[in-house]
């Protein structure tokens, strides 16, 4: 029989460190992309949010000129008749919660 030795492979500590530095380095770059990343998607919500927020105001304006030009109109003057009898009927509720 042969004289047969197992060779493990050497690990030098050098060898060792340079590998963890490579892994931590790659984890690293992977952490700031995570971030960048996280910040972006943050930044277009809040202006989305902001455009939001516009549009509302916009038609909370439109509504608001809308109902004062509704209260502030004269009907008479635009050609409609005032009521003689008011008549107010009891109905039952439109709703099945009721």
């Amino acid at each position: 029989m042969r004289n047969l030795r197992l060779h493990l492979p050497s690990f030098s500590p050098l060898s060792l460190a340079v590998s963890a530095v490579a892994v931590l380095a790659v984890v690293y770059i992977g952490l700031i992309a995570a971030v960048m990343s996280y910040a972006a998607l943050t930044i277009e919500f809040a202006q989305s949010v902001k455009n939001d927020e516009a549009s509302v105001a916009t038609l909370e304006s439109q509504y608001l000129a809308a109902i004062a030009r509704i209260t502030t109109t004269n009907y008479v003057a635009e050609g409609y008749v005032i009521p003689s009898v008011e008549t107010f009927v009891r109905a039952r509720s439109a709703t099945a919660l009721r």
